[in-house]
Parts: C-alpha cells; structure tokens; sequence
C-alpha cells in the first residue's frame, strides 16, 4: 500500500504548541522520528527543554484565570463537541498517522481513532452532568460540596496508544475544567500533535491544551518536576512511575499512575473455547503485544490444556506479520531498541517448549523491528516469562488443577491490572472475581469492547488512580466542602 505521509501531515511537527500556536523550541534542537515499519525517518519534532515547559505550564496558568477558567461546565461540554466534530473528519487521516507513527496495523489505528472520537462524545455529555451532594448535617447549617478543577494538569503518556490515552487522560481533564500541558513520547507523537491542532481549529481558549514533544528526561522531568503543576497524570513503565511520583512528592501534588501489568486469563474446563481463544490471542498480541493490560500469561486447566494448546498452535501459524500500513495481524515493535529487550526476554526462553512462531514477512520487512509471535507452554508460573512485563508479541501457557491454583498463579506477580476469566460456573465467576487481585476484571470476554465507560487502573506495580469512566472525572477534579451556617 503506496501512501504519501507528507499529504497527511498537515500540523506543524517541528514546534510546540503553547498558548494556542506552534512555537519554535527555544534549545532549537530536534528529534528524528521513525516509522518503525521501515527505520526510514518520518519527519523531525521539537526536543522541548526548561524554557519550553515554563512556557507552557505558564500558559495553562494564564489560561486558568482567562477566557478558559471562565467557561461553565456547559461551554465546555459544547467545546467538547466541536473538537469531537473535527476528529470525526479526520478518523482516516489520524489511523494512518498511529499505523506510520506507532507500526499499529491500520485496523487497530482505526478503532483507537474512533475510540478518542468516542471519549469525546462521552465526556462532552457528562461535562454538565458532575454534580456536588447536599450533606445532612446540625441545625441552622447547610452542607454541600462542590467539584472543582485541580489547576494544571500534566499528562505524560507513551507511545503505544497516544489517542486512547489522550482520550481517557487529556479530554477528561478538560472536561473538568483543567488547562492541560501534555508530553507525548519521543517515539511516537504525530497524534498528539495533531490533537493540538484539532483543539486549535475547534476554538479551544489559548491555554488550554499545550503540546510538547521531547525526551522524556528531559522535558518529562522537567514537567513533572514544576512547582505550578497541580496534577500528574503518567502511562508507563514501573521504573519511570516511581521517579515521577518522587517529584510529585516534593511539591505534594496527586499523581494517577498506569504503569502495566502481566495480565493472566484463566481458561476453566467448562469454558467455551472456540469464544474463548480469539480474545486469549487478540488480548495478547495486539499492537504487537504492546500495551500494559496484554493477556500475556494464559491459565488453562490442566483436563482441557492439550486441547486449547493444539487450537493455540494452529492459530499462531495462521499470524501475518507485516508493515502497519499493510494490515497485517501483527505490526513491528516501535523500535530496534524495544526489540532488543524482547529478543533477550526470548534467550531466557530458551530452556522452555516452544510451540509456535509466527512467520514474519519477507518481502517488506527487512528493515523494520519486528519480532516473531512466540508462544511458549507448559512453563514455571515463576519463569521470568512469566513474571517479567516484556511488552512483546510473546505469550506462554501455564496448566493449573483447581480453582485454588488459578488464584494462586494469577495473583503470583507484582502487577494486578486485567484479567480474564473463562467458565459458565456462575459461582465460580463470583468468587474467582472476588479473589483475583486486578483493577479490572473481564467474565467470558477480554476488553469488553475497549469500554471508555469503564474504569481503569491497576494494584500492586501496576499503579493507582482510575482513568475512563465517570471515575475519571473525580480523579482530575477536587472536592471541596461548603458548610453555611444560617442560624
């Protein structure tokens, strides 16, 4: 497939976008950003620095006590709306931005742009819909609270799914009300670039949104680290979740943390299995088995464990991987860096049964990161495979006995974001749902669809905090209690 980046690129990827227009990085330096489906360099962006971040942060400041700070819950959800409208023009344009950006197959790029529109639609109506309660309380007074914005919001998100967090992060900030400084990855921010320029053409009040690309320690520190940021929201890595959170500590600020996961799901004898493993495989090697609630363990009781694994196999040889734009199952990871960490998580398999690699293509992959599909059985539940965020196509399979050693092994890790359950047990699902340690759990599915309206977050290493639903708009919003005393 023959497409022409440059017809699409129709923002400015070189600047920042700060106080409602691009602005030239003051370091005047730059970033190369590269299609991880060919290694060839899509274009250069801005490497944001100190001065670049007061810029923005300021910004979102001003924007505060100005026009934006002064829109009630009712303009904003119109403004909502009307970003919402111009995202609807661009859905075509915006998938194939993340399949070139991110080496997302086409088809997964497409149903990420349409989930960003859906969080626009979902969060434009609940926009005038927050309410305050009235509390009971002595005679002579009365009660109530309020939802109130945080300030300024910071928001650093990964390169893995830039327009599902945007949507679940940056519109449900706005939504309450906050201006919003956002630094995308280095790796991939074509759409979050282009999200700016959507908000600008849509009227958002300057100030608002501001957009910085660069390094993430260096301009993601920065921002995290600033005395005027009010709220921190990150998507990422263990590791960096911490260091970030250090910062907030220092200026006493609420974080909300997504920081991964090593999602099981839990395949009981009674489970309908052909239902069962387009989700057990889909969930695991998505975005080529980059994303934080990856099924990348899969439980299978021991009775029906041969037979799952059999249909697995078969499965995994029918994968076609290939360059993003090209729509095939799986696409490249997003960088040679990224497939170096995967290829050493593959030598530490080396002393496991391999059951199945996919094929890579051979014609158009040559330059690309890309990794084979691996699926491994019969493994250790404390195998580093089995313990250790890889965050690539790779999946094992784990036989347990009972119910017992379900829950055992699917809450035997530091992480505790998603899983998977699969039996018509009716009693089962009840108390499985109960014991398994997760922020979210899915019954005889795997996503249920994606669900904006659905809460997530994690336990343990996986974070805290609730992004999507209406839950996420108390997390980006303050309560305050008022208490008049009338006599």
């Amino acid at each position: 497939m023959k497409i022409n980046l440059d017809d699409m690129i129709w923002f400015d990827t070189q600047n920042c976008f700060i106080d409602g227009s691009w602005q030239k990085p003051k370091s005047d330096n730059y970033i190369s950003l590269i299609n991880p489906s060919d290694g060839q360099e899509i274009c250069k962006i801005a490497r944001s620095m100190k001065d670049d971040v007061d810029l923005s942060v300021a910004s979102a400041k001003n924007a505060l006590s100005g026009e934006w700070g002064n829109y009630t819950a009712l303009d904003r959800s119109r403004m909502l709306q009307k970003i919402r409208n111009v995202v609807k023009e661009k859905i075509d344009v915006l998938a194939k931005l993340e399949s070139f950006d991110v080496g997302k197959p086409l088809a997964q790029s497409k149903a990420d742009a349409n989930a960003l529109e859906r969080y626009l639609e979902f969060y434009s109506g609940a926009a005038d819909k927050i309410h305050g309660d009235t509390i009971p309380y002595q005679s002579g007074y009365t009660v109530y609270s309020l939802r109130e914005p945080h300030g300024v919001t910071a928001h650093i998100i990964p390169w893995n799914y830039p327009m599902q967090i945007i949507g679940r992060s940056v519109v449900a900030a706005l939504t309450m009300g906050n201006a919003v400084v956002l630094k995308p990855s280095e790796d991939a921010c074509l759409t979050a670039l282009a999200f700016a320029d959507i908000c600008r053409e849509a009227g958002l009040p300057k100030g608002a949104l501001n957009v910085l690309s660069g390094l993430g320690h260096e301009a993601g520190q920065m921002l995290s680290e600033h005395p005027d940021v009010n709220h921190i929201s990150f998507t990422g890595s263990v590791s960096v979740g911490s260091q970030i959170q250090k910062s907030a500590a220092k200026n006493i600020v609420p974080v909300t943390l997504e920081l991964g996961g090593k999602s099981p799901q839990i395949v009981f004898s009674d489970a309908n299995i052909d239902e069962a493993v387009p989700f057990l495989l889909k969930a695991g090697l998505q975005n080529a088995g980059q994303t934080c609630s990856a099924s990348s363990r899969i439980l299978i009781q021991n009775s029906i464990y041969s037979k799952v694994e059999e249909v697995l196999i078969k499965a995994y040889k029918k994968l076609s991987v290939g360059p993003a734009i090209e729509d095939f199952d799986v696409g490249p990871l997003i960088s040679d860096k990224q497939v170096k960490t995967v290829e050493r998580y593959l030598k530490f398999g080396s002393d496991l049964k391999k059951l199945a690699e996919a094929k890579i293509n051979p014609d158009s992959c040559s330059k690309g990161s890309f990794v084979a599909p691996t699926l491994f059985g019969d493994v250790d539940p404390q195998h580093i495979l089995a313990q250790e965020e890889i965050f690539g196509p790779i999946q094992v399979l784990i036989p347990f006995s009972d119910e017992e050693e379900a829950v055992k092994i699917a809450n035997g890790t530091k992480y505790g974001l998603v899983t998977g359950l699969w039996t018509k047990d009716g009693s089962r699902q009840m108390r499985m749902a109960k014991s398994i340690k997760a922020g979210q759990i899915f019954i005889n599915n795997y996503g249920a669809g994606g669900g904006v309206e659905l809460p997530f977050g994690g336990v343990g290493h996986s974070g805290f905090g609730r992004e999507k639903g209406i839950e996420a708009l108390n997390s980006f919003s303050i309560l305050k209690t008022v208490a008049v005393n009338h006599g």
